[in-house]
């Protein structure tokens, strides 16, 4: 009346068919619906998404390839359910919260849920019948009926999903569950007026006059999903497709459901725990910090958590305190993409990895990190994915810590071989755990001189040992050339090949197709990409494409945070944001940035 009084459009807004992995606040939402004619789940008037389908808009082939895409990846509106064996012949019916808004707008009421009781027992009255009540209510309709025997009723947060593939006939109110039963080719009976009923898709028991259109479910979907909600990317705010959200979708789904163990975190320093509580806080567990280790194994025991210690810090006696516990123990490293700037200068981590069997840099006992690289992907589209991500870190010029140059430093003399040696920090867990025979800078450099006596050495020292924190200075008089305030980026750029003990550099060499020899056994070693010097483990028998080696390293060990809009995100996302120097930025508030870009969008809809 207000919009009427002032002569002022009046635009609905609702949450999309494909919305975030829980419901509720705290899940990031891809999709939205804006409706300027009405709202779609009222059946006594008009909405955009009737004229849609009337006008029989959307493509059919895309609608296809979308509701293919949709059941592979198993989406639906929330997507925090486990999957279930699924069951099979079974008669599904469909329950939904008390008070939800499409039930009384849908020409329904809480006695239409005894009629479809009462149908689907008349209907098949040998059938095992199944109730799945809503996931945001575990109390439904039909929760305190007294039921049947034969009646099963499923209160836990499933996968619609697993219930609908087995169902011979579907029963639904108003539910979006009973479309997705319709899309997927099931008989499906409505006892409200939904969007998708009317069209002659479902048979109905409430008639909705202006539906007068014949559409099937893929015409509906096609309308519905793909012409009439709008979707966003949850980490950079632009409006996608359908398709596009998807796979958002999917992945922060696959996100949460990757690392579902609360955690007690211990020896970890004060200033990092609110970056790690970010990683490892699970819905409605919050992680726990506990400095001394036997407390921490009591806490994790007494409240079935894992322990989780800074793998730098892991010793016996924090491997006796877990066992004796009984707590899993898992080490957390910083990933191989981390941030702009040192974290000895408290700058906060934009990955970390959580492994369950060691961690990537200790080279005397098996990782996960090595678990995956044995598995690594070999479809195309895993490998397509790597390459385009090897890409853009070396277009971005993006490594680790992404420091600036303070001053360009002289270019090697030309026609020399030149070999970059990245100095380390000598008593750095990796050279403990993963170094050969060669274990100091300047032990490492007098190897590369001997090997190759005609080339320009570069060594650029670690700037902890620069500025004198840390273990390892060497005789400047041991290089050609030593690069003081380089960067990684431009130290490379520089050389033509990488020799190490077990520096990251040499990875990040390997990416940008340099030739990489190692005298220790890093991570990225003994896959046949490297000339090895040292001693490599036996255990790493596979050979590794560099598209795998990355996609191990970068997609599959390590977990993302983004830091703007403080989500679980992909690693694409994070270059993008160490290339544009928004790693240090703090959440912003998105929802108000993506519903003001939802309506610049599809503001054509209602001029």
């Amino acid at each position: 009346m207000a919009a009427k009084a002032l002569g002022k459009p009046v635009v609905t807004i609702e949450d999309g068919f494909l919305r975030s992995v829980r419901p509720g606040e705290g899940s990031p939402v891809v999709s939205l619906i804006l409706d300027d004619v009405g709202v779609h789940y009222d059946c006594a008037a008009p909405s955009r998404l009737e004229r849609l389908i009337a006008n029989g808009a959307g493509d059919a082939a895309r609608a296809a390839r979308a509701i293919e895409r949709l059941r592979a990846l198993r989406l639906s509106k929330y997507n925090a359910g486990a999957e279930i064996e699924p069951p099979q012949g079974h008669i599904l019916l469909i329950d939904q919260k008390p008070g939800d808004a499409s039930i009384r707008y849908g020409g329904a009421g809480p006695e239409s849920f005894q009629r479809m009781l009462a149908a689907a027992l008349a209907d098949h009255p040998a059938a095992e019948i199944i109730v799945k009540t809503h996931p945001d209510a575990r109390r439904g309709h039909l929760a305190d009926a007294r039921l049947p025997d034969r009646v099963r009723l499923i209160d836990d947060d499933v996968v619609p999903w697993s219930l609908i593939d087995g169902a011979a006939a579907v029963y639904a109110v108003t539910s979006q569950m009973g479309f997705e039963a319709a899309i997927a080719g099931k008989p499906v009976r409505c006892f409200g007026a939904p969007f998708y009923a009317g069209w002659g898709a479902t048979e109905d028991e409430i008639a909705v006059p202006r539906r007068a259109a014949r559409r099937s479910a893929a015409q509906i979907f096609a309308a519905a999903y793909l012409d009439y909600a709008i979707y966003f990317d949850p980490w950079r705010g632009t409006l996608i497709s359908c398709e596009a959200a998807m796979e958002a979708l999917a992945f922060l789904r696959d996100d949460a459901r990757a690392d579902p163990a609360p955690s007690v975190a211990t020896r970890m320093r004060m200033w990092k725990r609110g970056h790690i509580a970010a990683f490892l806080d699970r819905p409605n567990a919050p992680t726990r910090f506990e400095e001394d280790a036997r407390a921490a194994a009591a806490k994790a025991r007494a409240s079935d958590r894992r322990l989780v210690v800074w793998a730098g810090r892991e010793d016996d006696a924090i491997r006796r305190e877990a066992a004796e516990a009984g707590a899993p123990l898992w080490r957390m490293e910083d990933g191989f993409l981390r941030s702009v700037g040192l974290g000895a200068a408290l700058t906060p981590p934009l990955s970390l990895v959580l492994d369950d069997l060691g961690v990537y840099y200790d080279a005397t006992r098996p990782s996960r990190f090595e678990a995956l690289a044995a598995k690594a992907p070999e479809d195309e589209a895993s490998l397509a994915r790597a390459r385009a991500l090897i890409d853009a870190i070396v277009a971005l010029n993006v490594t680790k810590y992404n420091l600036t140059d303070e001053t360009p430093p002289p270019a090697p003399p030309p026609g020399r071989r030149v070999i970059l040696v990245p100095g380390q920090v000598e008593d750095d867990a990796s050279i403990r755990f993963g170094a050969g025979a060669v274990r100091t800078n300047a032990a490492l450099l007098a190897a590369a001189r001997e090997a190759a006596p005609g080339a320009w050495l570069i060594y650029k020292p670690h700037p902890d040992v620069e500025a004198g924190l840390r273990p390892g200075a060497v005789d400047a008089a041991a290089a050609d050339q030593v690069l003081s305030g380089v960067s990684a980026a431009t130290a490379l750029a520089m050389a033509d090949e990488v020799w190490t003990m077990t520096s990251l550099t040499g990875f990040e060499a390997l990416l940008r197709g340099m030739p990489v020899t190692t005298f220790g056994a890093p991570f990225y070693a003994g896959w046949g990409l490297t000339d090895d010097r040292g001693e490599i483990p036996a255990r790493r028998k596979a050979r590794l494409s560099l598209e795998q080696l990355a996609h191990t390293a970068l997609i599959a060990y390590p977990r993302y945070r983004d830091p703007v809009s403080g989500a679980p995100c992909p690693p694409e996302v994070i270059v993008e944001r160490l290339a544009a120097g928004e790693a240090a930025r703090p959440p912003t508030l998105r929802a108000l940035a993506k519903l003001q870009g939802a309506f610049a969008g599809y503001a054509h809809l209602w001029r």
